[in-house]
């Protein structure tokens, strides 16, 4: 910055002036020769330094106010260089070293910051039917395989999603399965090695006023950390008519945009929560899903996947699903490789091969790398005794999916063709698609808003003009791979989009494709 610049240019002419210009270029040139001189890292070679500016005996005051600017800027830059390089060879000290820091060091690790971009509805009058925006979350790592816990609202209908990690390492990453009602969703990156996984903790036993943190990334300040207590528990929150969230923690631990997904950990640094929202306009009022009940979502998600890789036909009882309570058989699917091996409903698996189980999640993570053929040696209680029990993995036994049932089993929605000619009289662009006579209570559909008279446009990429188009996407080999499927409505003159969760209870196979086309806006 020129002395012009801070509006003292009448005394960079002066006598004083310019005798204290020599001064600090002679200082300047005898700094420069210390440091090269020096064979030590360059933060070792800066002095200590003094109060003494050495100032020339004649100057005008206004220099003296930018040499006294500049003089504190090198005295702060200086000291801080001085402050690392003496901290960096010392050891924290076990009063710094608190039981706070501690946590935050064995938690930190395992949080990831999420990044992407969507698609959201723009200003027509200005000529655009769309516009691109770029989001922000964070993640928690939940299986040192690259799998990754998250809000549901993080990443939907996000592309390009992309995970960096606490060593600054980014991946991309796709989304595995989601529980919209549950605002949860599982994602992987792959390439990663080995991650560290947050140690968990339960919500079981919080106590009103106990210390949590939240670690996350709000507004892109990457792994920001803020301290609080639990203020309350079992709140329900209403974000909007659809929209409601049941029985979360509150906490005055800051929770901003960008903190979506992050862990609420406790003073042992165990995860005890997912931030999830925040009371807009409110100070110290944020809020987090319990983890038992995340985890146990988050096991669902899981199973989701080595479903369709290898198949037990087991379910986890949901009403028994907290640590150390194992894994708990809810259900035990007919003619599946459970029911083969004898395993019943009660029956608590307490470890598979050699990896204990302490919730429902830990058996779909110990079947990671598992696949068709592979026998797991499955250790349970039943009746107050311990057995083993060998489980043969195997490949599920796929059955075609009629349309209309799947519609209304998949989905809850009865349906029916209507055709061009019907569009073009609501002078629609469309070329034909499916009525919504009945929407069941309760189905995707329903909590999604779909509503009798709506008229279904398509379903992942495709045209639904007819039923057979349904057949194709219901009995596609990766149509589990849709979850939660994309699908587009017309309402009125209205377009609009929203996303299903599947059930995981129909598995579709592949059939002769019908005749399909891909939807156009």
């Amino acid at each position: 910055m020129t002395l012009e610049s801070q509006g003292v240019s009448h005394c960079a002419h002066s006598s004083g002036a310019a005798r204290y210009q020599r001064h600090l270029n002679e200082r300047s040139a005898a700094a420069r020769r210390t440091i090269n001189d020096c064979s030590r890292p360059a933060c070792a070679c800066v002095p200590r330094l003094t109060t003494d500016i050495d100032l020339p005996a004649t100057i005008d005051l206004p220099m003296v106010r930018f040499v006294t600017r500049a003089g504190i800027v090198a005295l702060l830059t200086a000291g801080l260089m001085v402050g690392l390089c003496e901290s960096a060879s010392a050891d924290p000290s076990d009063n710094r070293m608190t039981p706070l820091v501690k946590a935050i060091q064995k938690a930190r690790p395992s949080v990831v910051n999420i990044r992407g971009e969507k698609s959201i509805p723009a200003d027509e009058e200005a000529g655009e039917s769309f516009r691109r925006v770029n989001g922000m979350g964070t993640g928690v790592v939940i299986d040192s395989h690259g799998y990754i816990i998250t809000n549901f609202h993080v990443v939907e209908a996000v592309e390009d999603l992309r995970v960096t990690l606490a060593d600054r390492r980014t991946f991309e990453a796709h989304v595995v399965a989601a529980d919209r009602q549950e605002d949860l969703a599982l994602i992987k990156i792959d390439g990663a090695g080995e991650l560290p996984v947050i140690q968990l903790g339960t919500s079981s036993d919080l106590m009103y006023g106990e210390t949590v943190i939240a670690v996350g990334n709000p507004f892109g300040y990457q792994h920001t950390v803020t301290k609080g207590i639990v203020s309350a528990l079992h709140r329900t929150v209403n974000v909007n008519e659809t929209l409601v969230y049941e029985d979360l923690i509150q906490t005055d631990a800051s929770i901003n945009p960008g903190n979506s997904g992050g862990p609420l950990i406790n003073i042992d640094g165990e995860m005890i929560g997912i931030a999830v929202a925040v009371r807009a306009g409110a100070v110290g009022i944020g809020f987090a899903i319990p983890v038992d009940r995340a985890m146990a979502v988050g096991g669902r998600l899981l199973a989701q996947r080595s479903d369709s890789v290898a198949w037990h036909g087991l379910d986890p009882d949901p009403a028994v699903d907290t640590p150390n309570s194992g894994y708990v058989v809810g259900l035990v699917e007919s003619n599946s490789p459970a029911a083969q091996a004898g395993l019943r409903p009660g029956d608590v698996i307490t470890a598979v091969d050699s990896m204990p189980l302490s919730r429902s999640i830990d058996f779909e993570r110990a079947l990671m790398n598992r696949s068709v053929g592979d026998t797991l040696m499955v250790t349970l209680r039943r009746g107050g005794e311990t057995q083993t029990i060998d489980l043969a993995l195997a490949q599920r036994p796929w059955r075609e999916i009629d349309p209309a049932e799947g519609a209304w089993e998949l989905l809850g929605l009865r349906l029916r063709p209507v055709s061009n000619d019907y569009m073009l009289r609501r002078r629609a662009r469309y070329n034909g698609g499916l009525l919504v006579t009945d929407v069941r209570a309760g189905s995707p559909a329903a909590r999604e808003g779909v509503v009798r008279g709506d008229i279904l446009l398509g379903i992942h990429d495709w045209e639904t003009i007819s039923l057979e188009n349904l057949a194709y996407v219901f009995n596609r080999p990766d149509f589990a791979d849709f979850d939660p499927l994309k699908f587009y409505v017309l309402r009125g003159n209205q377009t609009s989009y929203g996303f299903l969760r599947l059930s995981a209870s129909a598995q579709p196979v592949h059939t002769n494709p019908a005749r399909t086309a891909r939807l156009q806006r």
